[in-house]
């Protein structure tokens, strides 16, 4: 069953999604606390927003930059039928570090602890990628 491959992309996806909500949460929150204004978003964040409201938007820039080539990878195994075991395995091990980073970088945003998951995130990106590619048919 080929589509297996696809479901970890709906997660991440899903994941994105949840902490575009968040933005909005911390936003309108500080907003209607007096802690922002809508000016303080005019051309981005300026600085005066507290970090605690800045967070979810670099995390949700994070999460459209690198995965960019998660979706790209998952795409390209659905069109190859590349679904196996150990890609799969591998996609969804991408996904849970992702959220672990988010829920470090959202939470107690200990920076050694942040990379280490990001590191490893990547590390798996590029196993995975490097599967896709020796998977490929050489005709």
């Amino acid at each position: 069953m080929r589509v297996v491959i696809l479901y970890p992309l709906f997660a991440l996806a899903a994941w994105t999604f949840v902490i575009l909500v968040l933005i909005a949460v911390r936003r309108l929150g500080a907003g209607f606390a007096g802690r922002v204004r809508a000016a303080d978003f005019r051309f981005g964040e300026s600085t005066r927003v507290p970090p605690d409201v800045c967070l979810p938007n670099r995390n949700y820039m994070n999460l459209l930059e690198l995965p960019v080539l998660f979706y790209v990878l998952g795409l390209l195994c659905y069109a190859t039928s590349q679904h196996s075991l150990l890609q799969l395995g591998l996609a969804w091990a991408y996904v849970g570090l992702r959220v672990v980073h988010s829920l470090i970088h959202l939470s107690y945003n200990n920076v050694y602890h942040r990379l280490a998951a990001f590191a490893l995130s990547n590390g798996v990106l590029l196993a995975a990628w490097g599967l896709a590619a020796a998977g490929l048919p050489m005709d």
